[in-house]
């Protein structure tokens, strides 16, 4: 597989993949479904959407099996967010004015040329540093 045919899908797009009432939910369910298509996210990942779904929603079941399902999801594309990603962040996040959880998923898109797939429209879609998920449907090359 094409490394740049990988989607790096931020916690925004899990989350909206749980929630019927966001924007995004078709989209962003059936990139996290499509198994033909690979997916990659942070192990930052899992502590935001464990946080939004288990700790705003109240609903912890349903984030443990969220969390559940991106590592498995993922498999070996649920990156460890290490020193140098943390180094690289830290340089985007100066540079755009991004937090460092937003930066680190620019940085890491940017070291594996895969493409980043973010619900965050005001801080990464708007500026080019992501495609919504509704934007982010591409064809596989044949």
């Amino acid at each position: 597989m094409n490394p740049t045919e990988t989607l790096l899908l931020d916690a925004g797009v899990w989350v909206a993949a749980k929630d019927a009432d966001d924007r995004y939910h078709e989209a962003a369910r059936a990139l996290a479904l499509d198994v033909k298509r690979p997916v990659a996210s942070l192990d930052l990942t899992l502590y935001e959407t464990a946080n939004v779904v288990g700790g705003r929603w109240g609903r912890p079941a349903a984030a443990r099996e969220l969390c559940r399902s991106i590592v498995k999801r993922c498999g070996e594309r649920l990156l460890p967010v290490g020193a140098e990603l943390i180094d690289a962040a830290v340089e985007i996040a100066a540079e755009h004015g991004l937090t460092a959880y937003d930066a680190a998923y620019v940085a890491a898109a940017r070291r594996h040329g895969w493409t980043l797939v973010s619900a965050d429209v005001a801080d990464l879609v708007s500026r080019g540093l992501a495609v919504a998920p509704d934007a982010a449907d591409y064809p596989l090359a044949g």
